[in-house]
């Protein structure tokens, strides 16, 4: 059974529309050097999808015509895309503010020595996965030795000046749960993460985002086949705030696939559910050049009830914190 089915039916959660856009999120791949419990893409070693070059120009065609103010990077491990360099200094010779979604480990990779290095260097906001600070969680969730070699990792990059107070280089760090409950509340976790990281290992950070684990694609899976699916969806509804509404990412955000296609978010993308676009089954980016897609209608299901529920769950974060 597929984890995605159950969330293809007919869904109650509330009409939405975009605002302006003023965030690109590109998912690079698939490739990444890690398999974890709670990854909503799949991703992993054994995969082989990787935007092109040809489709990475397209991007940053789109970069300057659409006047975005952020580039978000993702996969896989986004950095594994042999055009990930190419892509970054281009978004930021034109001032685009680039966020990597980085898993750590990948800074001690074959071929990714100077990694930490050419981050510094363009000054790339660093958005890392720890989805927690005891090793045992961590290691449980994302293999075994990856706890160690995040903490090495860090260590590192504060050893570049990522994170340190004062800095303008930002190291944001990432938590989500082990199960199908709702995460904790942002600001006393970030607390809990500092004093340890900074007792036990010297680490600091700029801040913590707190995410929502969402019910598709590797964990949905996990969620079907321990039978807590039908559970964690009553969780997520359950728990609905209509005040989220305002600050979900889909509204200001464009997801973009390897393949150069768009999605209202990245979720979206992993569940197959492309922007509505003029009765296009799907819409590829270069087709947006200079088209306007404030108010448009916004493709929601029921796992959007992820991001709305309790202090909501964001890209960047909770909605509430």
């Amino acid at each position: 059974m597929h984890a995605t089915l159950p969330l293809m039916e007919v869904s109650d959660f509330p009409a939405i529309r975009r605002r302006r856009l003023d965030t690109l999120q590109v998912n690079l791949g698939y490739k990444c050097n890690q398999s974890c419990l709670h990854c909503h893409v799949n991703a992993g070693p054994t995969r082989t999808e990787a935007m092109s070059r040809e489709t990475v120009f397209e991007v940053i065609a789109f970069l300057k015509a659409a006047g975005i103010t952020t580039l978000d990077l993702t996969g896989g491990a986004p950095e594994l895309n042999p055009h990930f360099r190419l892509l970054v200094k281009a978004a930021r010779d034109i001032g685009v503010r680039v966020m990597d979604r980085c898993n750590l480990t990948i800074l001690h990779e074959p071929g990714q020595e100077d990694l930490a290095d050419f981050l510094r260097e363009h000054a790339v906001d660093i958005v890392a996965s720890l989805p927690c600070y005891l090793e045992e969680n961590v290691d449980k969730q994302r293999g075994k030795g990856v706890f160690d070699g995040s903490v090495r990792a860090l260590k590192l990059l504060n050893d570049k000046g990522y994170g340190k107070a004062g800095s303008t280089l930002k190291l944001s760090l990432v938590y989500n749960p082990q199960g199908p409950v709702l995460p904790p509340a942002q600001g006393p976790l970030e607390n809990d993460y500092r004093k340890h990281l900074q007792t036990h290992f010297g680490i600091e950070f700029t801040e913590l985002y707190v995410l929502t684990n969402m019910p598709i694609q590797r964990f949905g899976s996990t969620l079907i086949s321990r039978g807590q699916f039908a559970h964690y969806m009553d969780v997520l509804k359950n728990s609905y705030q209509p005040a989220n509404l305002e600050s979900v990412m889909c509204r200001s955000l464009l997801s973009v696939d390897y393949k150069g296609y768009v999605y209202d978010c990245d979720f979206n993308q992993m569940l197959g559910l492309p922007l509505a676009w003029k009765n296009k089954p799907r819409t590829h980016l270069r087709e947006l050049m200079g088209a306007d897609i404030t108010n448009n209608p916004i493709v929601v299901k029921d796992h959007c009830y992820g991001c709305t529920a309790g202090q909501g769950s964001s890209c960047g974060g909770a909605l509430a914190a």
